[in-house]
């Protein structure tokens, strides 16, 4: 959240998340997200994305 607190940590093949932390919908509020991922390329080069998105109830 924008709190720093890590609601959920995503593998590539989960299928996302459903809006809970600890099984509680969570409100309606903006959140930021990190994505970490390594490029599919011959140098293996690791990136960074920040965003941030609406999670609308």
């Amino acid at each position: 959240n924008r709190y720093g607190k890590l609601l959920k940590q995503l593998s590539p093949t989960s299928p996302g998340w459903d809006g809970t932390f600890n099984g509680q919908p969570m409100p309606s509020n903006d959140y930021w997200f990190r994505v970490e991922f390594t490029e599919v390329d011959d140098l293996g080069t690791q990136r960074t994305v920040n965003g941030h998105f609406t999670l609308k109830r």
